[in-house]
């Protein structure tokens, strides 16, 4: 696909919409570079991946790259042996955090959503490393104290030095020999040096050493002789801070570059997988579909057109959802070149804009604002010459701007191409332009592609409707509002109008006159055939509504009555059950009298002969009470099976309502039992009645009583500790918590950092971070966990 044909059918201000819904630069990056596929089994797959993105968003809205960061350029540096500052190791934990959350989420949908699956499964989450950057680094992008035995210990003397050399200070400030000569009772820092500000005129009153003087010059400031030592302590200490902090953040970007490889991957599926939601997104903003994939060899079925482009309620996807009007376009059936004739503005070049942009999208991925019946073949190649290129620079001429493009068109296309052309031949003599548009559509006739021209040439009109494999469209102008109603109709051409246009904005009648006296016989009736054809028309399409609105509603008084003689049935046959288990019960007593008289209890009364004519009696009553045989199935619907559908499973004989369909598999509730079957098995009895889709409501098990947003762990041994907390995060997770808050304390931080490594390891917890200060600070960690699916 050349840029300036998609550029020519404004598709990049798609792809700056669909970057409008990702979460981060690199899926940007991938939704402004994406490209149409021209390999159908590409397209297909990415279609499937929009739908299956859209279907999470369903049932998961709040699921998000929250945190993800394009850090391929620090890993970088990173393999160059540079330092990463504390903040950028953040970004990299968080990005890493982030897909690891995602990756969870998607694989334990794996069975709904197999192509994200797939693709989340190649997500890494380098866990030693995202530990080690959380123990090393808190959320504020500091270095913590047990980042390192020697960093704690630097930082506990540091504390000892600075404390003894403030305090010396103080007291020295305190004292008469100083007090009286101080600018401000005060201590600061100078050239990395705690200082006093001593007035100028008093500088030689106080021993020191003068680090700096203010921009007045009216005060000086000394580090005094007796905290030279102390301030030198205090100093060295703190290069020795600073050194193990670089240490550390040199030894955690060595750790980085080790993992350089699966980082850049993690990005790059993350990226995918931001691109995917994204489109899922753009779907639902669209309110569009999944358009069918055509097939070759599929056939054309009636009374709806399938042609291999077949485009139903259309919507350009640029234009305002509620004002735009929806066409209905079909192309390669019995036709496969279509001229679109109307007056100007009626709508022919957004009728032509709008197939070239939505066989693009369908292409790239992306879903379209059709109805789902629409079908679309994957074309190699999509041409388009639109709009007014005219180059004064150039010294080209509208006819010779449009020329050289339908010259460049013509070199190019072949059978798989798609050809759009806007006022074909438009530019020059009407006559010459007319035969020339012509044999252009001859010669793409014979290449056997799809083409779709707008033209205004008469000659035109009557050229698509002698010519097999073209066919005259037409867009509609209302003369009264002297506004287009942008409605294509296929099968008729249109009319220009230009006379009763020009005489509606006021035309003096005289003129109106003499042009119509021009006009010639022939095609003053052509206008008034082609008006009468197109109420014809009219008339025979409500007349065709109507009557399937009335085949429907016979159809479902049909299904109705099936349905009342079935319940009708249904009463009878346990009627005659509850009958028969009666007289069975009554020759079951029967049969008991008998074997009692048989073992030898003959009287007079009851002779042989009597025992004779009871036992065929008996007989008798059990051919009476013989199960009746089960009805015949009802005979069956036609169409495929759906949700909701009342079906017959053929090798169990039973009747029931289809619940859920995933491929081949299918599910069906037959009174209080569910059964699983092959769809294959399955007969249609009753379409289930359309009716809005309920919301989505994920299925849970039964409530488990909370057990409190807070566990105090303070004082237990880790090995106590642990069991505890896994119980209840588990849980907490059953009870629907968003979020518990663990108390664990300060102390050592031994306890601390066990009970964070075993958030990071706990598949219920998303992310988990240190207390706010009115929180208690580090000695509480704030787990975040799973929805409860």
């Amino acid at each position: 696909m050349e840029n300036k044909y998609l550029e020519t059918l404004e598709y990049p201000k798609i792809l700056e919409r669909l970057a409008q819904y990702t979460s981060f630069s690199a899926g940007e990056a991938l939704a402004l570079a994406l490209e149409p596929a021209t390999d159908p089994a590409e397209v297909r797959r990415r279609q499937q991946e929009t739908t299956e993105a859209r279907a999470l968003l369903d049932i998961r809205p709040d699921i998000t790259l929250g945190g993800a960061r394009d850090v391929r350029p620090l890993l970088g540096r990173a393999r160059l042996g540079v330092s990463l500052l504390p903040a950028e190791l953040l970004e990299l934990r968080d990005t890493l955090v982030s897909g690891r959350t995602l990756k969870r989420t998607i694989t334990r949908l794996g069975n709904q959503f197999p192509l994200l699956s797939t693709l989340a499964q190649w997500l890494e989450e380098c866990t030693d490393l995202v530990n080690e950057i959380s123990r090393c680094i808190n959320d504020r992008g500091e270095i913590v104290d047990t980042a390192s035995p020697q960093l704690a210990r630097i930082r506990q003397e540091l504390a000892g030095a600075r404390d003894r050399l403030m305090e010396r200070l103080q007291r020295l400030i305190a004292t008469s020999d100083v007090a009286p000569h101080l600018q401000e009772a005060l201590i600061t820092q100078r050239n990395g040096r705690y200082v006093i500000p001593i007035r100028a005129e008093a500088k030689g009153r106080v021993q020191g050493i003068v680090h700096d003087e203010s921009a007045s010059g009216a005060t000086v400031f000394i580090e005094p002789l007796a905290t030279v030592e102390l301030n030198n302590r205090w100093r060295e200490l703190e290069l020795e801070e600073q050194h193990e902090v670089e240490r550390i953040l040199r030894e955690l970007a060595e750790q980085v570059a080790e993992n350089a490889d699966l980082i850049e991957r993690t990005v790059e599926i993350l990226a995918q997988l931001d691109l995917a939601l994204a489109k899922g997104e753009y779907s639902y903003e669209l309110r569009a579909v999944q358009p069918r994939l055509w097939a070759h060899g599929q056939p054309v079925a009636e009374p709806k057109p399938r042609a291999p482009l077949t485009l139903l309620r259309a919507r350009h996807p640029l234009l305002p959802a509620d004002t735009v009007v929806p066409i209905d376009v079909w192309l390669g059936g019995d036709f496969s070149v279509l001229v679109i004739t109307g007056p100007n503005t009626g709508g022919k070049t957004v009728a032509l804009r709008t197939v070239g942009l939505l066989a693009l999208m369908h292409q790239a991925g992306l879903h379209l604002p059709v109805d789902a019946d629409s079908i679309l073949p994957v074309f190699s190649s999509i041409f388009a010459d639109i709009g007014d290129e005219q180059s004064i620079e150039q010294s080209l001429s509208t006819f010779s701007s449009h020329m050289g493009t339908i010259i460049d068109i013509l070199r190019q296309a072949g059978e798989g191409s798609l050809v759009l052309l806007d006022e074909l031949g438009a530019g020059t003599d009407p006559i010459e332009g007319a035969a020339l548009a012509q044999a252009i559509i001859r010669t793409l006739l014979e290449r056997k592609l799809l083409a779709i021209a707008t033209t205004h040439y008469s000659d035109l009109k009557l050229f698509a409707y002698s010519t097999p494999g073209v066919t005259n469209a037409s867009v509609e102008f209302d003369v009264q509002t002297l506004s287009p109603t942008y409605k294509l109709t296929i099968g008729l051409p249109g009319r220009s109008n230009a006379l009763a246009i020009a005489e509606r904005l006021g035309l003096p009648d005289e003129i109106i006159k003499a042009a119509s006296a021009l006009v010639s016989p022939e095609d003053r009736q052509a206008d008034v055939l082609l008006a009468e054809i197109k109420d014809a028309r009219e008339q025979a399409l409500e007349s065709l509504n109507r009557a399937r609105q009335a085949q429907a509603e016979a159809e479902e008084l049909r299904q109705s009555l099936a349905r009342e003689l079935a319940n009708i049935d249904q009463t009878r046959r346990q009627a005659i059950e509850e009958a028969r288990s009666q007289v069975q019960r009554e020759l079951e007593g029967v049969r008991a009298e008998l074997r009692t008289i048989s073992a030898g209890l003959v009287t007079e009364t009851i002779t042989h002969d009597w025992l004779r004519h009871a036992a065929e009696r008996v007989r008798q009553l059990e051919k009476e009470a013989l199960p009746t045989p089960p009805p015949a199935p009802p005979a069956p619907a036609t169409g495929p099976v759906s949700l909701g559908d009342t079906v017959y499973i053929t090798n169990l004989g039973q009747t029931g309502e289809l619940v859920a369909l995933a491929g081949d598999e299918a599910e069906v509730q037959v009174g209080a039992f569910r059964l699983r079957t092959r769809a294959s098995s399955l007969e249609l009895r009753h379409r289930a009645a359309k009716q809005a889709a309920p919301a989505q409501v994920a299925a849970r098990g039964p409530a488990m009583a909370s057990p409190g947003m807070e566990l105090d762990m303070r004082g237990q041994r880790v090995e106590d500790a642990l069991p505890q907390l896994d119980k209840y995060i588990d849980n907490a997770y059953l009870a629907g918590l968003p979020c518990v808050r663990i108390i664990h304390g300060k102390g050592t931080g031994t306890l601390r950092q066990v009970v964070r490594e075993a958030l990071a390891e706990n598949p219920l917890v998303t992310s988990f971070k240190p207390g706010a200060r009115e929180e208690g600070g580090d000695g509480v960690t704030i787990a975040q966990l799973a929805s409860l699916a």
